[in-house]
């Protein structure tokens, strides 16, 4: 003869099996919950870490804007040291054209200085927001 189960005991083993499932469901579920939400403590870092990033990408844009307006005065000084030399003497001229070219470096050298410490600002700013 064939094992029949009863109708009592089917539902009896459908009973079982439906707390369980919910069971493991629900233990999931909590878990995925409470992992994912940030504490107060932590949105309050991670809120300090970003306005530290913010502040240094604006120090960058500052570094940027200054060291512009540094090279901007040197190339004017430059243009002046030109036109002086168009009136001079020979002598005076190349003296003159001599120090308008040291001017003009000195701009490109103020310029390429601004823009490294302005990257370094930046990346900083990265390494920051990363390690949120």
């Amino acid at each position: 003869m064939r094992n029949v189960p009863l109708t009592g005991q089917a539902n009896q083993n459908t009973i079982m099996k439906a707390p369980i499932i919910s069971s493991i469901i629900a233990a999931a579920t909590y878990g995925f919950l409470f992992t994912a939400c940030d504490s107060p403590q932590e949105e309050a870092r991670e809120e300090a870490v970003e306005q530290k990033a913010d502040m240094l990408e604006k120090e960058a844009q500052a570094v940027r804007k200054d060291a512009e307006a540094a090279a901007e005065a040197n190339e004017k000084a430059a243009e002046n040291l030109r036109k002086q030399a168009e009136k001079a003497t020979d002598m005076g001229k190349e003296d003159a054209e001599a120090r308008a070219d040291a001017t003009e470096d000195n701009a490109d050298a103020i310029r390429k200085e601004a823009e490294r410490k302005a990257d370094a600002l930046e990346d900083e700013a990265d390494v920051n927001r990363e390690a949120k």
